[in-house]
């Protein structure tokens, strides 16, 4: 039986809205938390950090009722709490938003906002008019550009996100837990949510914020815990820690990459944006210049259809092109278009001197074309089955010879790629489903890792993946660009595609408006402004 959840609000504001102490949790024969603390105080943002598989998420899934922890105190308003499920948490006030969405995709925004909760009449049928006047009101009161009558399968997948964080944000909410609420926000979108939180902050919610992007802790949080291998790493005051610190308590001391990593992290995550020179690229001797005359890896000739407007583009061998732009300005759509999941309508696409009059995603990976997608789940990964199944699923004909599969081949290409991209897991056979976030992200970008794609597209390659690993990545794309690979990236870490790229183009309502070399941009900010003149100067499409 567990004990009575506590439902009383905090009588003062010393007494922490959550108190964990020592608490721990063994799946099997892995130890996930090992005496683990942590408080959150009425008002207060806490930033919660590790890399993955530090043991964030498994506390967030104890928080929240799916998991039951073995040892240790769990006190929410100053009395002990043990959850069965995620509802007594819910009933507890507290409100999780984690990296994979529980939206019911075939409703509207206004219905997943209030799923539950909606008015009804006396017999029982939903007021609509007033559910959808509620939301429009709770959305425009905090400037949340969604509609409440659209459909969220019609949604990109950064404003789903949003439409998650809003539903946390309209109920009961005492302790409100955001597992990487920004992964898909450009710095426009990232300003509404943290104006959302503050919002909630100043009802004397507490907030755990879990983020693997460290300036945001310097613009949000009061205090920030680091977890490591499963037990607390650090615990500071925002006020007095600084981004060294913070990396070496994430990575650890001795760390045979701590320095590189700090490097990473302190260039492109300190609150006070660096110059030019501080974020240019790494110097690489590339395949093919971006003025050569040899014919390019992919040209994209006035391409059109449902979403793009006369997009033109040309990508080098070892080229890495940056494309920016808000939520919705067609910067997926290219991606999606280039490999064959939306179709032409005019222009055309040529890929390796090829010219494509319909192209189909089989046919663009045989050119050597591939896709790191932005959603991993819905379209990257099979997440039942193993890594090394997934790793072998775009490279069948790779792995196989007279129609069978070559086992020992498949196994040994996915140990290799685990060691690579430093994927946390017992061995190549563990379900994809039972990773972190971040190490999930890692499988779906070494997919394409053997053989080296002709054209690498990557949407938002660095989401949910921790700042040690986000190096990781980063030297794999440039390795790839220095083979000769064309990269072509889309983020909405503006300091990301600033330390990748070697040109920017810029994308508003389906067209690339403009397009710049790196050394013409001196920081985020000067690019930020970039994106906001360009959409507020393109004529509306017709």
């Amino acid at each position: 039986m567990s004990e009575p959840v506590a439902v009383a609000a905090a009588s003062s504001p010393r007494v922490p809205l959550i108190r964990v102490a020592g608490v721990t949790k063994r799946f099997g024969g892995v130890q996930a938390l090992r005496g683990v603390n942590l408080k959150v105080f009425p008002g207060e943002v806490h930033a919660l950090l590790g890399e993955n598989g530090a043991g964030k998420s498994t506390l967030i899934k104890i928080l929240s009722g799916v998991h039951a922890y073995d040892d240790g105190v769990i006190e929410i308003g100053g009395q002990k709490v043990v959850f069965d499920s995620p509802a007594q948490s819910r009933d507890a006030g507290v409100a999780v938003v984690y990296q994979d969405l529980s939206l019911v995709e075939s409703l509207s925004v206004g219905a997943n906002l209030m799923l539950g909760r909606e008015p009804r009449t006396r017999l029982g049928f939903v007021k609509n008019r007033q559910l959808m006047a509620t939301v429009g009101e709770f959305l425009r009161s905090h400037g949340i550009p969604l509609d409440p009558k659209a459909q969220v399968d019609s949604l990109p997948f950064a404003y789903r996100q949003m439409t998650e964080i809003c539903k946390a944000l309209m109920g009961e909410v005492r302790v409100l837990i955001l597992d990487e609420p920004t992964s898909a926000l450009t710095g426009g979108e990232e300003q509404i949510l943290f104006d959302a939180i503050r919002a909630v902050t100043d009802r004397g919610v507490g907030v755990i914020y879990v983020t693997h992007r460290l300036n945001e802790v310097f613009r949000i949080a009061q205090h920030v815990t680091v977890f490591r291998d499963g037990a607390n790493a650090g615990s500071f005051a925002t006020a007095q820690t600084d981004m060294k610190q913070l990396v070496a308590a994430i990575v650890g001391p001795g760390h045979a990459a701590l320095q590189a990593r700090e490097k990473t992290a302190v260039g492109a995550a300190q609150q006070a944006r660096p110059v030019a020179g501080d974020t240019q690229p790494p110097e690489r001797d590339r395949a093919v210049e971006t003025d050569s005359p040899a014919a390019p890896v992919l040209k994209l000739s006035n391409v059109s259809n449902d979403r793009l407007r006369d997009v033109s583009l040309t990508l080098h061998r070892g080229e890495i092109h940056g494309l920016a732009g808000l939520i919705g300005s067609g910067r997926t759509e290219i991606l999606q278009t280039i490999f064959g999941l939306r179709s032409v309508d005019t222009g055309t696409i040529e890929i390796d001197a090829q010219r494509l009059p319909r192209i189909v995603p089989a046919r663009a990976i045989q050119l050597g074309v591939a896709l790191v997608p932005e959603d991993r789940h819905l379209e990257g990964l099979v997440l039942d089955h193993s890594i090394e199944r997934n790793l072998t699923l775009p490279r069948l004909p790779h792995f196989s010879r007279w129609g069978w599969l070559r086992s020992q081949a498949a196994v040994q290409q996915a140990r290799r790629s685990m060691k690579e991209l430093a994927v946390k897991a017992p061995g190549s056979s563990t379900a994809v489903r039972f990773l972190s976030g971040g190490n999930q992200q890692k499988v779906v970008f070494a997919k394409w890792n053997h053989p080296r794609p002709k054209l690498l597209m990557l949407d938002e390659p660095t989401v949910g993946v921790d700042v040690g690993a986000r190096e990781e990545i980063y030297g794999v794309v440039n390795d790839a660009a220095q083979a000769g690979t064309g990269v072509l990236v889309v983020s909405s870490d503006l300091d990301e595609l600033l330390r990748l790229c070697d040109r920017i183009s810029i994308v508003a309502d389906g067209a690339i408006v403009k397009t710049v070399e790196r050394n013409e941009v001196a920081s985020a900010e000067a690019l930020h402004h970039m994106i906001q003149l360009s959409r507020s100067s393109i004529e509306p499409a017709i």
